[in-house]
């Protein structure tokens, strides 16, 4: 690490350091929405509520490939930030090449497998209808059976160049492919295709600008091979050190999330198909608008991460909180301008994407109303789960991921289903939202006032120096001979 890196870490106000490392992660996760409701957009214009169902019901399976990145990514990442923080970069350079490979095996089997189950899934998730089922098998064989290693991997590179402090490269990287596939989108659905392969064509679209962006880590990677610690070249340090297990342990509660979410996506799908195609269509592009109140919290959670787990590490218990309270205000402050936005706005924002006056587009504003309530209650919790995933907490941050996505909102679509048909079924989602954001309070309020964190950070201001809350097993490099126990040499020292 350079020392303007470490110094964003260490000693810049924290207020600068969350804009330094999140502002960029949020830009590129606005443009990550963006571009997927870019498709949504397109085919919305060809007026089919059919073609906009087939996309929305392959949702779940791409955003699989996220599931994935997450639990490589954002468990890398975890590790990555802690072992520097510990001033131990080989640890981190193991942990950042078992990352990478893993993810890429991975996504190898989940294509796979989808290219081989590809009907049986498709109707699984809601497809079965005879005039989807064709429209949504090609997009499935275009993004995740052909396209799924490049979505996959420049997701997961993004994760672990954050985890560094370069959060403007790693959103670049999310940026180009959004940007590009924003641009051919149009240009594959109504100039290269014919008319009817709409479809296909944002599928394509998609695609390309997924390895495109691939591309631009590979080139980046390249470039920093001095500086970075990410290498492309495997290594069997990788798999001692308990390296995997850090790494899965904090990666599984967001690979579960996201998973969980694409459950809990899938079962509101097949609950909407029973009352017909406009409620789907509905529902799809109310998510998809929905969206982006999350995808601002999800880039401020990522973007603050590295920070959060790097202080942890290093025992600056004052800082790390700072960090955690600032950041998850300002993400449920603007979580709150999304939410009243939609409240007002519903008609003209599911207008962008449905022709008004029809059943969907009446579907769709009612549907975006319920759903955006839960916005900045899901903002706090996901902040929480953040902090867990950062710290190391597998157990919190995994019971608060299940209780988000699959445990709460599934039963209770089923329950309200019964008791206000169609309308019920999406009421789940910011009741359970709300459940979430209860329990997440109650765990982080535990853990940060918990005798056993006040009594470690206690030694350590005693002893003059800093020690992690809790210790996550020796550094591979031991400090030398005859340094106090509060010392810290500069980082960026042990890293050339």
């Amino acid at each position: 690490m350079k020392a303007t890196e470490t110094e964003l870490f260490e000693t810049r106000p924290v207020a600068g350091a969350i804009v330094r490392l999140a502002f960029p992660s949020v830009i590129g996760q606005i443009i990550l929405v963006v571009y997927n409701m870019a498709d949504t957009f397109f085919v919305g214009l060809t007026g089919s509520d059919a073609m906009i169902a087939a996309v929305t019901v392959c949702m779940p399976a791409f955003m699989f490939l996220s599931a994935i990145s997450n639990l490589f990514g954002i468990g890398g990442a975890s590790a990555i930030a802690r072992a520097l923080g510990r001033q131990d970069p080989q640890r981190a350079r193991r942990a950042a090449g078992f990352a990478l490979w893993g993810c890429l095996a991975v996504t190898l089997g989940y294509s796979l497998g989808a290219w081989l189950l590809l009907d049986p899934f498709v109707n699984l998730l809601g497809g079965a209808a005879p005039e989807l089922h064709g429209q949504a098998c090609a997009y499935m064989i275009v993004t995740v059976v052909i396209g799924g290693v490049a979505t996959s991997l420049n997701t997961l590179l993004s994760h672990l160049v954050r985890a560094q402090g370069r959060s403007v490269q790693a959103s670049v990287g999310i940026a180009v492919g959004g940007l590009l596939n924003i641009a051919l989108d149009p240009l594959f659905m109504f100039v290269i295709l014919p008319s009817g392969q709409e479809v296909l064509g944002a599928g394509l679209a998609t695609m390309l600008s997924n390895v495109c962006a691939l591309i631009y880590f590979a080139v980046l990677l390249l470039r920093g091979r001095g500086e970075l610690v990410i290498r492309l070249r495997p290594e069997s340090g990788m798999f001692g050190e308990r390296i995997p297990r850090e790494v899965l342990l904090s990666g599984i509660p967001a690979c579960l999330m996201t998973l969980c979410e694409n459950i809990s996506y899938t079962v509101l799908d097949n609950l909407m198909s029973a009352a017909g195609t406009a409620t789907q269509a509905g529902i799809g592009v109310a998510k998809k608008v929905n969206m982006l109140a999350h995808c601002i919290v999800r880039g401020m959670a990522q973007g603050v991460l590295p920070l959060i787990a790097y202080n942890y590490a290093s025992g600056n218990r004052k800082r790390m909180k700072q960090t955690v309270y600032l950041s998850a205000g300002m993400s449920v402050a603007v979580s709150c301008v999304c939410m009243i936005a939609c409240l007002l706005f519903s008609r003209e924002l599911i207008g962008l994407f449905i022709q008004g006056g029809s059943a969907s587009h009446g579907y769709g504003e009612t549907f975006l109303r319920i759903l955006c309530v839960g916005a900045p209650f899901s903002a706090c919790a996901y902040m929480v789960i953040s902090f867990f995933q950062a710290t190391g907490q597998s157990l919190k941050s995994l019971i608060l991921a299940l209780l988000r996505k699959g445990l709460l909102d599934i039963p209770l679509m089923f329950f309200l289903n019964s008791a206000l048909p169609v309308y019920g079924i999406v009421w789940a989602t910011p009741i359970a939202d709300i459940l979430c954001c209860t329990a997440s309070i109650a765990l982080f309020l535990g853990f940060i006032r918990s005798p056993a964190v006040r009594e470690i950070n206690t030694a350590a201001e005693d002893l003059g120096g800093s020690a992690p809350l809790e210790e996550a097993g020796p550094p591979s490099n031991p400090p030398t001979p005859g340094t106090f126990p509060g010392h810290r040499p500069p980082l960026w020292h042990k890293c050339k």
